[in-house]
């Protein structure tokens, strides 16, 4: 059974900053590409970053570009994410998730695991 967990959300004021982590419990978590999904209140779940097998290849959305950063660590079964600069319109629940294959995808459907979520509070 595959799990994944997210931490380190909460709240934080704007212009601030937080990390997200996101473990997952079966070793195949370095043969798959990973992302970083958000969802706001009334709004639907987008993508927020994504990032390869390997790290080498990363994707973020127009919102957050410059501002977050996505990382992994193979060898933890880890992926971060740094969020600097959090604005109000950052505040949704965040989740990460696992894609069935090693190339970076935008496309909800390509993730087959997802995490519970973790909510971000950003306060004005």
């Amino acid at each position: 059974q595959v799990q994944l967990v997210e931490s380190g959300g909460g709240l934080v004021q704007v212009g601030g900053s937080l990390t997200l982590s996101c473990g997952l419990s079966k070793r195949t978590f370095d043969t798959s590409a990973m992302g970083w999904f958000r969802q706001a209140p009334g709004k639907e779940r987008d993508i927020v970053a994504a990032i390869n097998w390997s790290g080498e290849n990363t994707y973020y959305a127009d919102s957050v570009k410059g501002r977050f950063t996505i990382s992994r660590d193979n060898a933890k079964n880890t992926m971060y994410l740094q969020m600097n600069s959090l604005k109000a319109e950052d505040t949704a629940v965040y989740y990460c998730a696992k894609a069935l294959f090693g190339a970076l995808s935008l496309d909800q459907s390509s993730y087959s695991y997802w995490g519970q979520g973790t909510q971000v509070t950003v306060s004005s």
